[in-house]
């Protein structure tokens, strides 16, 4: 859920910087979610019931934005430009040397 929340609120933004027309802007956003919830072999409703319960289970929905929110912020550190202008690197990872 988390990973899709984040790809969808990324997608979300995308569209919405594509400065299309409003009707064409969503239907980009529903054809790309689609593709999208394929990707991640999610179905439809089953992302609409999932809501649902986190909807009603209110703190795990918090929590899961938490680290939806988190994820973002993490991804715009990445992309933001350093004072030469260049985009920074990515921040190394923590796997073993080969």
């Amino acid at each position: 859920m988390i990973t899709l929340l984040t790809e969808l609120h990324v997608l979300e933004a995308r569209v919405e910087n594509s400065r299309l027309q409003a009707d064409s802007a969503r239907a980009l956003y529903l054809s790309q979610q689609k593709i999208l919830m394929r990707k991640q072999q999610v179905t439809d409703s089953a992302f609409q019931r999932s809501y649902r319960y986190y909807g009603i289970h209110g703190k795990d929905l918090d929590n899961i934005y938490k680290i939806v929110i988190d994820t973002l912020k993490k991804r715009e550190t990445r992309l933001e430009p350093s004072t030469t202008g260049l985009l920074r690197p990515a921040p190394p990872t923590n796997l073993p040397p080969k």
